[in-house]
């Protein structure tokens, strides 16, 4: 339980795209809340997007209309696509699984946005 491996980071220009994935271990993960974090050098990590065992998401205005977190439960994944993306997206991208008040982390996926 609780290993989350990610894929899909890279570099991309201003105004591009990417897709983020994450796939958990384990048997709890159509239970969890889902989401993904990211942390830029010398900030603290913030939250990207969450989305609920119910498929309710959640992003802050920094992020809403450009993100969208969908999940799919028959494969333990779940997925960020980022578009028209900003210099400012530049970080380091988590995967957070969250259930029974326990938090399991990714090992983080850089993204890199260059102008």
């Amino acid at each position: 339980q609780g290993q989350l491996v990610e894929f899909g980071g890279g570099l991309v220009q201003a105004g591009g795209s990417l897709r983020l994935s994450c796939t958990a271990s384990g048997n709890i993960f159509s239970a969890s809340t889902m989401g993904w974090y990211r942390q830029a050098p010398g900030k603290q990590r913030e939250l990207v997007a969450s989305i609920s065992s119910g498929g309710r998401s959640n992003y802050p205005d920094s992020v809403k209309g450009r993100f969208t977190i969908w999940r799919d439960n028959a494969k333990n994944t779940v997925y960020l696509d980022m578009n028209n993306l900003k210099r400012d997206d530049t970080a380091v991208y988590y995967c957070n699984q969250r259930i029974f008040n326990t938090n399991y982390w990714g090992q983080g996926t850089q993204v890199t946005v260059s102008s």
